[in-house]
Order: C-alpha cells, then sequence, then structure tokens
C-alpha cells in the first residue's frame, strides 16, 4: 500500500528537516508539490491539498506570517497556481504543554515512532482538568513519550469516559496527529464498543440523531434538534432475560454517544450514573444476580477494537481488547441466570 503523503518531498531550504524526525529545538520544514490537477486554483485553497495533516484556517496563518514559499518565494494567498510548483511550509515549534510528565502505569499494547495504543482501565482520566489536575492517562503518556509534549493535549486525538475502559490512540508526531484526526472526521477509524444495556431488543439496528448539551442540565448530553449529526450502529451479542449484549460501532465521536443514544432509544447502559436509571431486577433474580446488578458502579462500556491505517505507512492495523474483569464478572451472573430460568 502507498504511504498515505508519499508527496511530502524535502527541498533545497538550510537547516530544512522531515517531520517525521522533530526534535524540540528547531522548527519542522516539509514541503510539497502543487499536483497539475489543481492548476488555476487559487494558492490558498490548494494549500490544504498539498498538506492535509492541517487545517485550512491554521495554513492561511501560517501563509500570512510567511512560513509558506512557493518555489523559494514569499507568494499571495490569491495568485492562481499553474501546478507542479515547489511548496515549502515551515512550521512553528508547538508550545510545550503544562501538564505534568508522570508516570502513571499504562498498558501500552502497540508503539512506534508515530502512533501509541493504549488500553485504559475504568476510573482513569484522560486528561487533567478541574479536580483531576495529576495521575491522569495524559500525564502518564507525558512521561512515557516525552515528544508528545510539543503536541496539543498530549497527542490524544480522542477520548474514553473515566468510566468506559478500552483502546484509544494517541500520536506521537504532528504528521500522525492531523492524519488521524483527519480520519476521524471522515469516519476511516473503526471503533466498536461492547455495552450491556438495561432491556432485551429483538435486534440490531441504527440510531441516527444528533448529539448536544442538554438544555437544562449542562452537565449531560442529549438528542436535540441543535446538536450535531451522530451516528451509531449497534448489533445484538447475546440476550439475556431482562438484558443485552450489544457491539456498537461509532460513525461520529459526540461526547457520551453511545450512552446517550441508548438512553434516547429506553435502553440506558447497566451502572450508568448520567443516564441510567434503577437497576432492572428479572423476576426471582439470584442473590448473585442481585448483588452484581446493584454493585455495578460504572457505565458498563467498553471500548473493545480499534482500528485505521497507519497514518505515515498506510498499513491497515487494528486491535481487539479483552473484556475487564468486572465486565466478565457481570456477563457471568447473567448469563448463570439465564440457565438457571431455563432449567
Amino acid at each position: 500500500m502507498a504511504r498515505p503523503y508519499d508527496y511530502y518531498t524535502f527541498g533545497s531550504l538550510e537547516n530544512k528537516k522531515s517531520i517525521l524526525n522533530p526534535t524540540d529545538e528547531t522548527d519542522d520544514v516539509v514541503a510539497g508539490v502543487v499536483p497539475l490537477s489543481l492548476a488555476g486554483h487559487r494558492l490558498d485553497k490548494v494549500l490544504p491539498e498539498v498538506f492535509p495533516p492541517h487545517s485550512r484556517s491554521q495554513l492561511q496563518t501560517w501563509l500570512k506570517e510567511g512560513r509558506v514559499l512557493l518555489n523559494d518565494e514569499v507568494p499571495s494567498g490569491r495568485m492562481a497556481v499553474s501546478g507542479g510548483e515547489l511548496l515549502t511550509l515551515d512550521m512553528p515549534p508547538a508550545e510545550p504543554s503544562s501538564w505534568v510528565a508522570q508516570p502513571v502505569p499504562l498498558t501500552v499494547v502497540y508503539e512506534d515512532d508515530d502512533v501509541a495504543i493504549i488500553d485504559k482501565p475504568a476510573g482513569l482520566v484522560v486528561h487533567p482538568g478541574a479536580g483531576n489536575t495529576t495521575g491522569t492517562l495524559a500525564n502518564g503518556v507525558l512521561h512515557r513519550y516525552p515528544q508528545a509534549n510539543r503536541l496539543p493535549r498530549a497527542g490524544i486525538v480522542h477520548r474514553l469516559d473515566k468510566d468506559t475502559s478500552g483502546l484509544l490512540v494517541v500520536a506521537l508526531s504532528e504528521t500522525a496527529r492531523g492524519v488521524l484526526i483527519q480520519n476521524l472526521e471522515n469516519r476511516e477509524v473503526q471503533r466498536e464498543y461492547l455495552a450491556v444495556i438495561n432491556g432485551t431488543l429483538i435486534s440490531g439496528g441504527s440510531v441516527d440523531a444528533p448529539i448536544g448539551r442538554h438544555p437544562r442540565d449542562r452537565i449531560k448530553m442529549a438528542v436535540t434538534e441543535k446538536g450535531k449529526p451522530a451516528q451509531t450502529d449497534y448489533r445484538i451479542v447475546e440476550r439475556f432475560r431482562t438484558h443485552t449484549l450489544l457491539s456498537c460501532k461509532l460513525h461520529s465521536g459526540r461526547t457520551h454517544q453511545i450512552r446517550v443514544h441508548m438512553a434516547h432509544l429506553g435502553y440506558p447502559l447497566i451502572g450508568d450514573p448520567v443516564y441510567g436509571d434503577r437497576v432492572r431486577l428479572p423476576s426471582k433474580a439470584s442473590e448473585m444476580l442481585v448483588t452484581a446488578l446493584s454493585g455495578f458502579r460504572r457505565q458498563a462500556l467498553h471500548a473493545s477494537t480499534l482500528g485505521f491505517l497507519h497514518p505515515l505507512t498506510g498499513e491497515p492495523l487494528s486491535w481487539t481488547s479483552a473484556l475487564p474483569t468486572d465486565l466478565e464478572l457481570l456477563l457471568a451472573a447473567l448469563r448463570d441466570d439465564s440457565v438457571a430460568t431455563e432449567g
């Protein structure tokens, strides 16, 4: 498979260096050739095609700052290109993060120079914030990967809620970060979750409903006409007497998306402290099942599968995370109850 960014070439400017091997001391300079197919287009509109890891607004800022050269000359953003010109981009060094590097234990399932895949346990906060300034996954990332200090949000391009377990990706280079963000926006990253819901579904389906801030409770999200588009596909993995194990596939990445969509359907996740309701018990539930359901204190949600094309090589990559012990015990209790009832 071809590299997604084969068009990155390195021009003749002194001290030019590849963004594949950045350092903290110098700016990153990359170059690309204007495709012949874009002849006649304005330069400011061509730049995102030549340097796709970066947004149009960011590129326009760098253009105004004189960080973009066309054939080694400072161009006007409104000029038309002919195709075949050499464009060079001199990116300024990123501002160091104010977050503190700490030796937080991390379960790393894959790492190379550009990406790391981390299997997050339930209870670990992803980003520092009010009440959680240290001891987060981001603090651990900065300790293990000092180069992430140069990237926004320590290179973490998508997050998991504190009490959701499973896989997430961390970018370790600016190129990888830009490509991964773009791929997430284009729905080119495979993300599947296992969720245990209250209620029994007859079949799988899809929820296509916009999600935004709750109109009255600002700490919650909700399905609302003013929200952003959100789609969740779900299929039944296992059905119990009054609960169902689902596999959910995200086509977007809204805050609390699976939790909000399933609650919107009337099937909130077991243990969800924000969108859930009372514990639902089947008739004549065993003591073990009552204990398992009432004692499950987090949303029953696990990011089980993550896959994408490597942002630098284009190699297809995929990982699967085993269910954590608490979810395994919950499912075991639900299975035992179903078997006992059938008998």
